[in-house]
């Protein structure tokens, strides 16, 4: 999703990275082993693209709690997450129970409604604003759908989005529009955190004939490096969208963990037509959602005449249904949500302190964050695609994280789980301020 250059003009970093590919090799045969088994029936030994990694990714034994444990004997703080979905960790007891009792108990799926889908779908709607709420199994569905809404609302086509963003696996805009997304003729991209150039290309596109449907963005951008959108940015967008009479649909997957209303809670005024949600609400489980105004979510009314569909064998499966209903009342409430995003604020803030003077920074907001490294040593990045980075760099400073029992992506995101002691973060801070001294003819500007 980030810009990159390869490591081809520094000698020194690849001596020192080819260093740290030989300790990772030593530390994880296991992990070899079973990525050379998993290549005799997957392309590349890889079901899921995110998670390759050169020269082999390290694959996990089990997770409890805020820890991760490999294949090969190494104990991880996790860092990863899952990309924002493990917010409560590994098996943690209050849902297990809930799982556990609902396999009991209920059954997986029932082929009908149940009490569960209600209530769940009743308490996403009070903790977020939203008129009305379907529920999906991704927060790539949850996108997918939100657009089809949108569409049939308007009775228009063509969607703008921004360049870096991510919405799922076949709406990806790192660098333009992906060659493997769907409707490949219906996007406008836009350029992310510029008011100014945003609002020109939602105006020009709907004076043009064929107008807009909806525009969609993330307040934070999360697989696109963690870059969080200004306030003025996602004001001017919602106002051009509604200047249009475009649908304006916010992705708030990642980051409707931010504090008890997602990052739209931060925003006075943002008042999105439709919020889309996956990753952590499921309670660990395959889960999406999405909703908003009343009339734009009443295209998918089935008593009304020409209602679009929205089928899903999963959609409200069981398990996710009570094990999202109980997370969010008796594990991440309103309060955790609020006292757990100025954890993670607290942590960006050491983490920023430590790099200055060096060409790392920390970006994010709350308890999701991603490192970042450029030979400019740029603090404040605004738009991911002005800047390039080392990711020679990034490849040594992941690799020894790891020595240091630190399990985080291998493009610098770090998503925080509940319950992570205090002194794991404040070790993590020690361990980068050690790295960028143990580096320092790399990494001092």
């Amino acid at each position: 999703m980030v810009a990159s250059v390869e490591p081809v003009l520094d000698p020194k970093a690849a001596a020192v990275l080819q260093a740290a590919q030989a300790r990772f090799l030593e530390r994880n045969p296991t992990s070899l082993q079973i990525h050379q088994d998993a290549s005799r029936s997957m392309p590349g030994g890889n079901t899921r693209s995110v998670l390759h990694t050169a020269p082999f990714p390290v694959s996990m034994a089990r997770g409890h709690g805020y820890q991760v444990f490999s294949e090969d004997g190494h104990t991880y703080t996790d860092f990863v997450g899952e990309f924002t979905a493990a917010l409560y960790g590994h098996s943690h007891p209050t849902l297990l129970a809930a799982i556990t009792t609902t396999l009991q108990q209920t059954g997986l799926n029932l082929g009908a409604q149940t009490r569960a889908e209600a209530a769940f779908a009743q308490r996403i709607c009070t903790r977020f604003g939203l008129a009305r709420l379907r529920f999906c199994n991704s927060g790539t569905e949850a996108n997918l759908h939100a657009l089809g809404a949108a569409r049939a609302f308007t009775k228009r086509r063509r969607v703008v989005v921004f360049r870096g963003g991510y919405h799922g696996g076949v709406l990806s805009f790192a660098h333009g529009v992906a060659a493997n997304n769907v409707d490949v003729d219906d996007w406008v991209v836009a350029p992310y955190n510029d008011a100014a150039g945003a609002r020109k290309v939602i105006l020009d596109e709907a004076e043009r004939g064929k107008g807009v449907a909806a525009v969609l963005v993330e307040a934070m951008q999360g697989a696109g490096g963690c870059i969080p959108a200004t306030k003025a940015f996602l004001l001017a967008v919602r106002a051009a969208a509604r200047e249009v009479g475009a649908v304006f649909v916010l992705d708030e997957v990642m980051t409707s963990r931010m504090g008890r209303r997602g990052l739209q809670g931060a925003v006075d005024g943002l008042d999105p037509d439709l919020t889309t949600f996956g990753k952590w609400l499921g309670g660990g489980l395959a889960f999406g959602a999405f909703g908003g105004r009343e009339d734009v979510m009443a295209v998918f009314d089935p008593t009304k005449e020409g209602a679009l569909a929205q089928s899903g064998t999963f959609n409200n499966n069981s398990l996710a249904m009570r094990a999202g209903l109980v997370g969010m009342t008796e594990v991440f409430t309103e309060e955790v949500a609020d006292e757990f995003k100025g954890v993670g604020e607290a942590f960006l803030r050491k983490l920023r302190d430590v790099t200055v003077g060096t060409k790392a920074t920390f970006t994010g907001v709350g308890t999701v964050i991603s490192l970042h490294i450029t030979d400019a040593g740029v603090r404040d990045i605004v738009r991911i695609d002005e800047v390039e980075e080392r990711d020679d760099l990034k490849d040594i400073f992941w690799m020894e994280m790891m020595e240091e029992g630190f399990w985080i992506t291998r493009r610098g995101m770090i998503a925080l789980i509940l319950g992570t002691p205090k002194s794991e973060l404040d070790r993590f801070v020690e361990c980068v301020k050690a790295f960028l001294e143990r580096h320092k003819d790399l990494m001092v500007l």
